[in-house]
């Protein structure tokens, strides 16, 4: 079974400890194999519960401590001055550390890894649906190269108007577009060339899909999330009501050109 992040991090803690069945635990190893992301996790957990088990134990209470002396009279010597100083301070710089090592990972538990999350599934579906383009034998509904011509097609094809301002050029010529699907909705998906490679744009209603706040970078007139997985790049981004995803093998510089002609500054 493949694993993607989110269930793999579930698992992460009880792999460490050998709590998992043979089956699952190997999934996750094979996962952590192939993620850039996760293996950070994992590290971030193995530190966390290092930490924690050097902090000191509870002390023994007044009557079991009585009951020992009654046991075994022989009194022990007065410890050097210093001795019992020194016990507290270890005490504080255990707690210390435990603070340092356990701050970050709480706060990427609580907020990042949500944020990445969504990022993720953002371009992952962004990713799948432009691969569906590649392999489709015939990705194009509306063959054309005016943009006039293509977005006019889908009126009465989607319950929302995409806005695509541009209308491609020689750099990047359009070639048509066609009717997809975004996770739980439909999106346009407007089909742009560069050289010999493919480019997808979809574009789709924004509302109800959680957008990541963390990590964006300027294009044109909008803050996008750029990735690259599975050999492809993503710009992810959202203007207004609606949603954008542009993918393709391209090099990001490219795609970047792209992206800032479809959301040009005001």
């Amino acid at each position: 079974m493949s694993l993607d992040c989110a269930a793999c991090r579930e698992h992460l803690r009880d792999l460490q400890r050998g709590r998992l069945a043979p089956a699952l635990a190997a999934d996750v190893r094979a996962h952590l194999a192939t993620c850039a992301d996760c293996p950070r996790a994992a590290a971030a957990e193995a530190a966390l519960d290092a930490a924690l088990e050097r902090l000191p134990q509870h002390p023994a209470s007044d009557a079991l401590r009585r009951r020992l002396r009654e046991q075994w009279p022989t009194p022990a010597a007065r410890p050097a001055r210093w001795r019992w100083r020194l016990g507290p301070l270890a005490a504080a710089l255990a707690v210390a550390a435990v603070i340092v090592v356990a701050v970050p990972v709480a706060w990427d538990r609580l907020l990042l890894r949500a944020d990445r999350e969504a990022a993720q599934r953002l371009v992952g579906e962004a990713v799948n649906d432009h691969v569906r383009v590649l392999i489709a034998r015939q990705p194009l509904e509306v063959a054309s190269a005016g943009i006039h011509e293509v977005r006019p097609w889908f009126a009465g094809r989607l319950d929302f108007a995409p806005v695509v301002p541009f209308e491609g050029d020689a750099e990047f010529p359009l070639r048509g577009g066609a009717l997809g699907y975004f996770l739980d909705r439909k999106a346009a998906v407007f089909v742009y060339g560069h050289r010999l490679h493919t480019i997808s744009l979809l574009v789709f209603r924004a509302e109800g899909l959680r957008w990541p706040q963390r990590g964006l970078t300027a294009v044109g007139a909008v803050q996008a999330y750029a990735e690259t997985t599975r050999g492809f790049n993503a710009l992810v981004w959202r203007r207004d009501d609606l949603g954008y995803a542009l993918v393709s093998d391209v090099e990001p510089g490219a795609l970047r050109q792209l992206a800032a002609r479809l959301a040009p500054e005001s």
